[in-house]
């Protein structure tokens, strides 16, 4: 799933992911997003007068005023920060540690080869590549380059970022390369041919937007994508669904379905199983919420399941979805968080008699899904830490098996083959290097790769601890303490958090955090606050929308037991969070400022009066609420814009955000700086040019990125 920036981590990751397989890339292009950001500014103006917010200017995405602004304010700002006595050292250890040729290339199955995407000094927009697995499990594999983004880009002038590529199974000759300008979401699709290695002369080329392809067959696609005015859903994403054949105009491609402008998005694809080819043609009303249909001799049929249950695909003709909440059939209740499997003909003619391969637990929630040619795989979470299973479907029934792991950290399932037995996965903690497991037919996992040790261990301690939140709920957390730590207060601690979206936060094994903050002396703090997955969907549940405080209550139980227990005090603890995260800390540090004393607020939402108006905004409002609505007398009481205080005293926050954002709009992060300065509170503030929303086009300014907030977290909180 993509590297992202460290100060992200894989939550951001994980929550890209969802967020790409839920639109498959549907929406807007960089014309329409410097639109969107001009209407909406506009809009408000001619309706409530300019003073309703004097800072709405700052909302135009690219304008010459606008970005003298970002310039001045981020040139003075981060010239400070790099002249911290750590930024030269920590910035020097990132970048060696980001272009390092030890790292794991992350491997892609595909028939007979492994595909891999590598960036390092060399290649900082990276090259695209692939070798067969007997030489991809060698330890110093022959790759063979099939695309080249720096030779691509300069012969081209344009900033390629790599986005990613569709195959054509099972055959796996054609594919569509996503490349993004700057690193925004909104990309360009090439046809690409890895036989003549080349992209195919007059094949299926789309123009910049977020456009939702998946391959029909070898001559057609299915195509969501900004058709002009009307095609796109409020939320920015494509309402219709077509079939694009090859060799005619995309205008001309045949409408199969054709969502509301009040939906999410639309999307169609197609999945391949050695026994059938499913077409299945998907709406999303909101987040969370989908209809699917699938398409049976060129007519729709709806699945009747439960809106709110996900889809998981199909597997030896089961059909695989799993429960967000409590369904009753007949007399029977499947359980909420269950993952069920039932013969799809069967399903078809009316049976409900479905199969349940994982019921949860009170503390163990279903996590990652996946299959090779005999084998379903997936994966829990049991009290934060994964568990990894390995399914048969044979005469008998359902067979299962628990696969060995190293220790108590957290599996992320990797690459498989539909075609073999074979799948890879990551294992990783606190303190144990990420390392490559493949498993291949019926043996154990057995450890193919690892990352090298990017600091020093020896005397560093991992305890998981809870909290009591304001109602009462235990929060728990983990805290990664130095070597020669004392519960003394002194401490300078760093507490991270995400909470959004039922994405977990768990342990990883950051070189980033453990290099420019642990070894170093510092302590590091993940909470498992509510409105993540680490417990199943009620956990994302209990804070959602009207219940969204609730979040912001359990990241401060966290904060002062930290205090309680003496890990660290107010004078000495930070936080920090991005996305979702960014507005988890900013209203924190809204609400408590007198808990912090430092903040990293990263490409945040922040303005949540307007939220739904900017880029992709619209989509998030069945996580918060809708704002035009009596939701916003709940969502005002915690928006962080709306309660910044002028006779408060704040933390000197470090925002950073990303010119080129087109998910979460850079004018968030814009608004609150203007605003606290004008209201004479200090702050620090960095905006890439580049990057989209994982903060950096390349590992070089990741590095940056990175280096200049662990700067400003030394000089802080020393």
């Amino acid at each position: 799933m993509k590297r992202m920036s460290s100060m992200i981590g894989r939550n951001e990751t994980a929550i890209f992911m969802k967020t790409d397989s839920f639109f498959r890339q549907a929406g807007m292009g960089r014309d329409i997003q410097r639109v969107v950001g001009i209407i909406g500014l506009f809009g408000v103006l001619s309706a409530f007068g300019e003073s309703e917010d004097p800072y709405l200017w700052l909302e135009e995405v690219d304008g010459e005023k606008v970005l003298s602004w970002v310039r001045e304010k981020s040139d003075a700002d981060t010239a400070e920060i790099e002249a911290v006595p750590e930024f030269s050292d920590i910035h020097a250890e990132l970048l060696e540690m980001y272009n390092s040729r030890d790292r794991i290339p992350m491997p892609s199955i595909r028939g007979a080869w492994v595909y891999n995407f590598w960036q390092d000094a060399d290649h900082v927009r990276g090259i695209w590549r692939r070798t067969c697995l007997s030489e991809y499990l060698t330890e110093s594999p022959a790759w063979e380059t099939l695309l080249d983004l720096d030779i691509l880009a300069a012969a081209e002038g344009e900033n390629w970022v790599w986005k990613g590529v569709r195959f054509l199974a099972p055959e796996n000759r054609l594919c569509m390369v996503s490349l993004s300008r700057g690193g925004a979401d909104a990309t360009v699709l090439r046809e690409f041919d890895t036989v003549a290695k080349a992209f195919v002369e007059g094949g299926f080329v789309l123009p910049e937007a977020k456009s939702s392809v998946s391959w029909k067959n070898k001559d057609a696609l299915w195509l969501g994508t900004d058709f002009g005015e009307g095609s796109l859903t409020d939320s920015g994403y494509p309402r219709f669904s077509k079939i694009w054949k090859r060799g005619s105009e995309v205008l001309d491609a045949t409408t199969i379905f054709e969502g509301a402008t009040s939906d999410v998005s639309v999307g169609a694809y197609s999945e391949r199983t050695p026994e059938a080819v499913y077409d299945v043609v998907h709406k999303s009303p909101e987040f969370f919420r989908g209809i699917s249909f699938l398409r049976l001799s060129d007519r729709l049929v709806k699945l009747e399941i439960p809106d709110d249950a996900e889809l998981r695909g199909f597997f030896k003709e089961q059909m695989l979805i799993s429960l967000r909440n409590d369904w009753e059939v007949g007399e029977r209740i499947y359980p909420q968080d269950a993952l069920l499997a039932i013969n799809l003909d069967a399903f078809l003619a009316g049976g409900r008699d479905f199969e349940i391969l994982f019921n949860p637990e009170e503390r163990v929630a279903l996590g990652s899904v996946n299959s090779t040619l005999d084998f379903l795989i997936y994966t829990t979470l049991d009290n934060v830490s994964s568990r990894l299973y390995r399914l048969s479907l044979g005469s008998e029934g359902w067979n299962r098996e628990e696969l060995s792991l190293p220790g108590l950290g957290t599996v992320q399932l990797g690459s498989s083959s539909a075609e073999a037995n074979h799948f890879f996965f990551t294992y990783t903690d606190f303190l144990t290097p990420s390392s490559l497991y493949l498993v291949e037919e019926t043996s154990e996992p057995r450890r193919v790769k690892s990352t090298p040790a990017w600091f020093d261990t020896a005397g560093m301690r991992v305890a998981q601890n809870e909290a009591t939140s304001k109602d009462g709920t235990m929060i728990p957390y983990f805290v990664v303490t130095p070597k020669d730590f004392k519960a003394d207060g002194k401490s300078p601690t760093l507490l991270g958090g995400y909470g959004g979206f039922e994405i977990s936060s768990l342990p990883r094994y950051s070189g980033t955090i453990g290099s420019s903050w642990v070894e170093r002396g510092g302590v590091y703090v993940l909470a498992n606050i509510r409105g993540g997955g680490e417990f199943g969907p009620k956990w994302h549940q209990a804070a959602m929308q009207e219940k969204h405080q609730t979040n912001f209550d359990d990241f401060i139980a966290v904060a002062e037991d930290l205090v309680k227990r003496r890990i660290t005090s107010p004078e000495h603890l930070g936080i920090r969070g991005g996305s979702q995260g960014g507005l988890l800390v900013g209203g924190c540090f809204i609400q408590r400022p007198d808990l912090f004393k430092a903040v990293v607020c990263a490409i945040p939402l922040l303005d949540m009066k307007r939220f739904n108006k900017l880029l992709a905004g619209a989509s998030w409002m069945a996580e918060y609420g809708n704002p035009d609505t009596d939701d916003w007398e709940n969502m005002k009481l915690w928006s962080p814009y709306q309660n910044l205080d002028p006779k408060m005293d704040y933390p000197k926050v470090f925002f950073w955000t990303s010119t080129r954002d087109d998910r979460v709009h850079p004018g968030h992060a814009r608004k609150m700086v203007a605003k606290m300065t004008d209201m004479k509170k200090p702050v620090f503030y960095y905006e890439n040019t580049e990057g989209g929303h994982g903060g950096g086009a390349n590992l070089n300014q990741r590095a940056y990125t990175d280096g200049l907030s662990y700067s400003y977290l030394w000089m802080m909180l020393r």
